[in-house]
């Protein structure tokens, strides 16, 4: 029986969801999207259409909603016999989401942690102190619920499992890194939402050193690398959702998220900071009016969905893992490369908005065939990762090997490092 579809979010990343999902009706049945902004529905159900991405005639219907209300969000869920729900909507919304699908027994896919709006990078770990909470819930209910299915988090962990699956019988290092090389020709703008995105660098950066937290700032720490298909692109240090869980399943000593950034970025977001205009925290104006400066920063940059049109170039965001195989010392980057352009004829959509929601796509698939239905809740590192890479190979995004055992040198190197981490 086909399990109906609720997508609970209309940016960018909620796009690309609707297209996928569209693209394999035949297989995950009636199709819905709700969002506070239903005229956002709409455009998005309207580009299914004009793309002709339905691969069977069927329903895709739009719904106004507020996913921060339980209640309205297990009506919701019961109305249109979801079985599957696709949270990509703002990270604030997992736990609301979350009791709904409990509530209801409707399996749960997210694609990031869940954030406290009043809480910028708590401190470590950070599944721990929402998600992992309600584990008991999740398997007492017989719900599956899949957290962090993006690309990171999401597919670079089912990479990490993969190499410590085939690739390695020991694991001393990983190393995400996540490049963006494209343009998309605005002064300045983020490839997602800009609330979430700016509280993620406003504050300590945490990296999993010798099996324990270490703090550092952001930009403090800066590495070089030399990658597939990009080339030479430079990284920084950055904290992220996967090492929380990543350190605490897999036994790797020494797990670092390296992100790209450019010059031009890192000095605009330095000037917003230091002026706190990237502040949760309330101001109140000469006038009496009290606001938020990080949402008027938010109100006066580009929609993330409206990049996609003039974005160029590709991404290239894998895991690179370091230790041993049979006693030798091995290396192997596990990969995928998205092209912008690609992404934009196919589904209108950037290709950092791809990356993000094909992956929770392919978690419902799996539900749905019963291959990753497991009745409790998990990371993606705890399922199986094959069927899951080898669906998404099928569906958009194609993961590629460079192992050190094939080749006798180390798949990705450093081209400089500018900090003191070991690497």
């Amino acid at each position: 029986m086909k399990p109906n579809v609720l997508i609970i979010g209309a940016g960018g990343v909620a796009h690309v969801v609707a297209h996928k999902c569209a693209q394999n009706n035949h297989r995950l049945g009636e199709l819905h999207i709700a969002s506070r902004k239903l005229e956002k529905c709409h455009r998005i159900v309207e580009s299914v259409y004009s793309k002709g991405s339905m691969k069977m005639p069927g329903h895709f219907q739009t719904h106004s909603l507020d996913a921060m209300n339980v209640a309205a969000t297990v009506q919701l869920i019961r109305d249109t016999k979801a079985g599957i729900v696709i949270n990509v909507g703002s990270a604030f919304l997992n736990m609301s989401v979350m009791s709904a699908c409990i509530e209801t027994g409707a399996a749960y896919i997210d694609t990031a942690i869940h954030e406290d709006p009043s809480k910028v990078c708590e401190p470590p770990p950070w599944y721990a102190n929402y998600e992992w909470k309600r584990r008991e819930e999740c398997d007492r209910a017989g719900i599956t619920a899949i957290l962090g299915c993006g690309f990171d988090p999401g597919v670079v962990n089912a990479y990490a499992r993969l190499a410590k699956d085939d690739y390695l019988d020991e694991i001393d290092s990983l190393d995400i890194i996540d490049i963006n090389a494209g343009k998309h020709g605005h002064y300045f703008a983020t490839n997602f939402d800009p609330e979430i995105n700016f509280r993620e660098f406003t504050s300590t950066v945490w990296s999993w050193q010798n099996s324990q937290w270490q703090a550092a700032k952001m930009f403090e720490h800066k590495q070089t690398w030399d990658l597939p298909v990009v080339g030479q692109q430079a990284t920084y240090l950055t904290g992220h959702d996967e090492i929380h869980s990543l350190s605490h399943h897999l036994g790797i000593p020494d797990i670092r998220f390296w992100m790209s950034f450019g010059e031009h970025y890192i000095n605009v977001f330095t000037v917003l900071n230091n002026l706190g205009l990237l502040s949760e925290k309330p101001v109140v104006t000469a006038e009496g009016q009290e606001i938020i400066p990080l949402k008027v920063v938010k109100a006066v940059l580009p929609d993330p969905a409206s990049l996609a049109p003039r974005y160029t170039g590709k991404t290239c965001i894998g895991s690179l893992l370091k230790g041993r195989k049979n006693g030798e010392e091995r290396e192997v980057f596990i990969y995928n490369v998205c092209d912008h352009k690609q992404t934009y004829e196919e589904v209108g959509s950037q290709a950092i908005s791809y990356t993000a929601g094909v992956p929770a796509v392919a978690a419902a698939l799996l539900i749905a065939d019963g291959t990753w239905n497991v009745r409790r809740m998990v990371n993606v590192e705890e399922l199986p990762p094959q069927p899951f890479i080898a669906l998404m190979n099928e569906i958009g995004l194609p993961t590629q090997v460079i192992d050190s055992a094939a080749s006798g040198t180390s798949p990705v190197e450093v081209i400089d490092a500018a900090d003191t981490l070991r690497s």
